[in-house]
């Protein structure tokens, strides 16, 4: 390999003119990113009346070890807030998730320690930064409070039952006893609670300075709103400081009565506390009193995280005892290093002792954050395998992967089992581009990572089998941007592979290659092409998306969601014009892969996002 001047890449080697390419004349590449042969494309050419729908579990995912995932494709994990909360009045606690701000998750309790997904938006309610179910009307069924933005208390009143709920939003804020509206910063989780007894509902806001602000129910507004006088910023003297100054940070509360002795235990999250601290009530339900040492909980095995983390308590395995689910939102000890490791499930054993059972309670497809995903036939069985790129390793602060997930199934009913990684050298944001690259009849890859570069890595496997090694040097460097994001296609409709480059600010590179398919030549034609600008991160894919016989674009984003740019020209002399009717449910950072997982002739999407997993979404319509 060798760069010459102005920006070209010249690569010395053949490029089969076969079915490879032939796939890419057809109207659609073999995957994301990917130019192959031997792989169920799209279908005849349709209607562009195109559509897609979420699956969770639309076919089985299985760990390392051969374990189904329940819910696979959920889209990972890195800020989980649970809370745990009887919402559909069959006697045990279901678990609500907030992962993204604005929706808040529901997993319905169907026993023996099963949650399963029932929905991301439970009843489209908009929750802000945080949430809290409480019965702030004591008629039996939870209302909830939630973050107005920004830093108030909004008041959804539930107006169904017990077994069936049904919030209507009944105040923008509550207030206190002079109409002011109550202030929570944002970052810190509040509660509630009766805590003394007394037929009144306390609520408590955890204050930056590590206090806690009490206020008291004294009566309602005419219209039924709960009005509440402000007793305390220093409830019961409590002030958390981190151990290693005096420092104090965004912070989360829960109550429970952890110990059965009737009256409620506090548990704190803190931004500089790398684990959760339990504040023992050592009065009584009509005479509280927490003025004890706050304690690292579990007390005999304490739970060491990233630290900030949001607790709930609640009888998760169904044995009658309260046990305490704990995401982990990430504070001043690296992140990073809990992307994976989230949601921890500490079980309550019969000696009263807690025990951290997982780090992972809601088992899914996660590979860290900022997943990228690719489709791939990797062992040339003729199906579609997964590789899966991150941001970063949480164990490894200087390297990313790709991971391997082998089709263990068919094409018509693919099983995918985890199977590793794809070695591919150091580096960050690892993601490939499939084409025979030097002319051998296998795929061969072109990298994109963090860098402003993209490398070559060799197919050297047998048999179809994809093997990749690292080429020394740069395969071709960006004029501008980083986070470079490849794909390989024939643009331009000659008969060879082009290649389009997304990156960091948005806009797409286009190559255009002056070579042959046997002796490719990339040439950058443009650093803006077509007019593309996503905002931030492009994440480019050729796809025939409307069937007409001619490679469309569509380009991933990192807020935007999945812009498409329809091909109104030629295959040979094509004019990408943007779709603002076109819209793909995203999860944040949205890049796409496509391919026919389902057998059914058509082309679904993997979306990856900034969770380090996974969304499947089957194409529906013509």
């Amino acid at each position: 390999m060798r760069r010459s001047a102005g920006g070209r890449a010249v690569l010395a080697g053949a490029l089969l003119a076969g079915g490879l390419l032939a796939g890419c004349a057809g109207g659609g590449v073999g995957g994301p990113r990917a130019a192959t042969s031997g792989m169920s494309g799209a279908a005849a050419a349709g209607s562009a009346d195109v559509g897609f729908v979420r699956r969770v579990a639309p076919f089985p995912v299985l760990d390392a070890e051969g374990v189904p995932y329940p819910h696979p494709f959920l889209g990972g994990f890195n800020l989980p807030r649970p809370q745990l909360v009887d919402i559909d009045g069959d006697g045990d606690a279901d678990l609500f998730l907030q992962e993204v701000s604005g929706s808040v998750m529901l997993f319905e309790n169907v026993g023996g320690g099963r949650f399963e997904w029932r929905t991301d938006r439970y009843q489209e309610l908009e929750v802000g930064e945080w949430y809290r179910f409480v019965d702030f009307d004591r008629d039996g069924d939870p209302d909830l409070l939630a973050e107005e933005p920004f830093s108030y208390v909004r008041y959804y009143r539930n107006d169904g039952s017990p077994t069936e709920a049904r919030f209507t939003l009944a105040a923008d804020s509550l207030r206190d006893a002079d109409g002011v509206p109550l202030f929570s910063d944002r970052q810190n989780i509040l509660n509630a609670t009766d805590i003394d007894c007394d037929g009144r509902m306390d609520l408590f806001i955890g204050r930056l300075v590590g206090t806690i602000s009490r206020y008291e129910e004294s009566g309602v507004t005419p219209d039924g709103l709960p009005v509440f006088r402000h007793l305390t910023d220093r409830f019961e003297d409590i002030e958390i400081v981190a151990q290693f100054g005096s420092l104090h940070g965004a912070n989360t509360m829960a109550w429970g009565d952890v110990d059965g002795d009737g009256d409620e235990d506090l548990f704190w999250g803190d931004y500089f506390e790398a684990g959760l601290l339990l504040i023992e009530n050592q009065g009584t339900c009509r005479s509280p009193s927490l003025r004890g040492t706050p304690r690292p909980f579990p007390l005999d095995a304490p739970l060491r995280t990233s630290g900030y983390m949001a607790p709930t308590v609640g009888d998760v395995d169904g044995d009658g005892a309260p046990d305490v689910l704990a995401g982990v939102l990430g504070g001043a000890y690296n992140p990073n290093t809990t992307t994976v490791e989230n949601l921890h499930f500490l079980r309550q054993g019969a000696d009263g002792s807690f025990r951290d059972e997982t780090g992972r309670f809601v088992p899914t497809v996660d590979v860290g954050s900022e997943s990228v995903p690719v489709l791939v036939d990797l062992d040339g069985d003729g199906d579609l395998d997964l590789l899966v790129g991150n941001k970063i390793e949480p164990d490894d602060p200087r390297n990313g992967k790709l991971y391997r997930f082998v089709n263990e199934g068919s094409r018509r009913a693919p099983v995918f089992r985890e199977a590793g990684v794809s070695e591919v050298g150091g580096g960050y944001h690892f993601v490939p581009a499939f084409g025979d690259l030097d002319g051998d009849g296998d795929l061969d890859a072109v990298l994109g990572t963090w860098q402003d570069e993209l490398r070559y890595l060799r197919n050297d496997g047998e048999g179809g089998a994809v093997e990749l090694t690292p080429v020394e040097g740069p395969f071709l460097t960006l004029t501008r941007g980083r986070n470079a994001t490849p794909a390989l296609g024939d643009v331009d409709g000659d008969g060879d592979l082009d290649l389009l480059v997304g990156e960091s600010s948005g806009t797409v590179n286009f190559y255009r290659n002056d070579g042959t398919p046997t002796a490719p030549d990339f040439t950058l034609v443009s650093d803006e092409f077509a007019g593309v600008d996503v905002g931030r991160r492009s994440f480019p894919v050729l796809e025939d998306l409307d069937r007409d016989g001619d490679l469309d674009l569509l380009v991933g984003s990192e807020s935007g969601g999945v812009f498409l740019y329809r091909n109104l020209g030629t295959s040979t002399v094509p004019d990408f014009v943007a779709d603002p009717g076109f819209h793909v449910p995203h999860f944040g950072l949205a890049a796409p892969a496509f391919g026919d997982l389902d057998g059914d002739g058509d082309r679904d999407v993997l979306l990856g996002g900034v969770g380090g997993g996974l969304w499947y979404l089957e194409r529906v319509g013509r």
